[in-house]
């Protein structure tokens, strides 16, 4: 039997690394409000104001690209279990091909537990995608219209989960205005409407324009402290959301890896499929993606960004079905221009950026903990949002220009090369030639 290696570059599938380096720099655009601002700033332009440029930006990031690129990232880990798996149970039997493959996900966990406690990145995802990839380890021999069935039913799930926390809010804001339209001088509040009423209120306050600016003033003081107190800040907001995010929405990344299974099995996600199926997953994607995200995104705007007042409004929950839709439309796209052959020199250096995406995911939290945090540079909250975008396209150049000279000498990435020496428990060779 032959011994067992990582994915050398000739098994590599050229597609599939590009598309990895398009959606780990999707994620840094997505992920620099949360990295660089306060939540409420960073999702809510209203809370100072903002206008012109830094409007516009906000307006177009979240109505055509929002949720997108952590999406198509969760689709190329579905694909990229089937490729693991698929290898190893070619060549070798029994349960080792589950051992590697368990190893490889446990280590992943350890690689997310030192981005969110060292280098302090409170939106990590890897987490959620090792133990979800455990999950789907039993799914890999599923047929595509199996997986597209499951994936399908995750979907239903999570919203029908979105639905079902809005129409939850509503029934809080209803009883709390009953409670609240009772004539106290007549009737006395109950404990339970007292409890109705007072929830919301207290979720109506949240709302306003002195209780968002508070809430900067205290994410800005934290953040700008010392490493204790930045540390104690953001791996608490990681926790308190890998907790809602684990029960309540683990559909989500569910759902996109399977959808990726299936892809990868019918030779879509690897290009094999015609430039007609491509055309049509790109116009009906954006063009009913867009069009729904426009009236999603317009809502916000024209009630003022008052969640309280969006709750009582808003009858139905679309969020999911714009973000499943732009998804398909982007990689519908990226696929055609793909394709097309006009764009190679492009695509050529996204490759490298592909290859090494773990590490660059790593990178990123590492550089904006540097620029952002206040036991550094410091400039957390600091920024106007078109300047913070302006950072993201320094670290797209850097980490580019960088992925293309260091793949040039090594076979892996350096936090790859970790990886894969930990999951194959045996150091692997590292420098191109040696």
């Amino acid at each position: 039997m032959s011994s067992i290696t990582p994915t050398i570059q000739s098994e590599r599938i050229v597609v599939l690394d590009i598309l990895r380096g398009i959606a780990i720099l999707g994620i840094l655009l997505m992920n620099m409000p949360s990295f660089s601002l306060p939540g409420v700033v960073g999702h809510d332009p209203s809370t100072l104001n903002e206008s012109g440029i830094n409007y516009y930006i906000w307006y177009v990031v979240n109505w055509a690209f929002d949720g997108t690129q952590r999406a198509l990232f969760s689709i190329l880990f579905g694909a990229g279990i089937l490729l693991f798996v698929g290898r190893k149970e070619n060549e070798m039997d029994g349960l080792k091909p589950a051992d590697y493959f368990f190893r490889r996900q446990i280590w992943l966990i350890v690689l997310s537990l030192f981005d969110v406690y060292i280098l302090l990145w409170n939106g990590d995802i890897l987490f959620d995608y090792a133990c979800y990839g455990m999950l789907l380890f039993t799914f890999r021999k599923l047929a595509p219209k199996t997986l597209l069935i499951a994936a399908g039913i995750c979907f239903v799930l999570i919203l029908a989960r979105d639905n079902r926390d809005l129409y939850e809010q509503k029934k809080m804001i209803t009883r709390g205005e009953i409670a609240a339209a009772i004539d106290t001088t007549k009737t006395n509040l109950t404990p339970k409407q007292k409890d109705e009423l007072g929830a919301m209120t207290a979720f109506r306050e949240r709302f306003t324009k002195e209780s968002k600016l508070k809430r900067m003033e205290t994410s800005i003081e934290k953040v700008s402290g010392s490493y204790e107190s930045v540390y104690d800040y953001r791996t608490s907001m990681y926790v308190d959301n890998l907790i809602e995010y684990t029960y309540f929405q683990c559909w989500d990344v569910l759902m996109f890896m399977l959808f990726g299974m299936a892809l990868f099995k019918m030779g879509i996600l690897t290009g094999n499929a015609s430039i007609k199926i491509y055309f049509w997953m790109t116009v009906i994607g954006l063009g009913a993606g867009l069009t729904l995200s426009y009236f999603q995104v317009q809502t916000q705007v024209e009630i003022g960004f008052n969640w309280f007042d969006y709750m009582k409004e808003v009858p139905f929950q679309y969020y999911q079905i714009t973000r499943a839709l732009r998804t398909v439309g982007i990689f519908g796209v990226i696929m055609l221009l793909y394709k097309s052959g006009w764009f190679t020199w492009f695509f050529s250096m996204l490759r490298s950026v592909g290859q090494m995406a773990l590490t660059n995911y790593l990178t990123q939290s590492l550089i904006c903990s540097i620029i952002f945090n206040g036991f550094a540079f410091g400039l957390f909250g600091k920024l106007q949002r078109y300047e913070i975008y302006l950072v993201v396209l320094g670290i797209w150049l850097f980490q580019i220009a960088f992925c293309n000279v260091w793949m040039r000498y090594f076979l892996f990435g350096p936090f790859e090369w970790v990886w894969r020496s930990l999951t194959y428990w045996k150091k692997q060779a590292f420098v191109k030639g040696l």
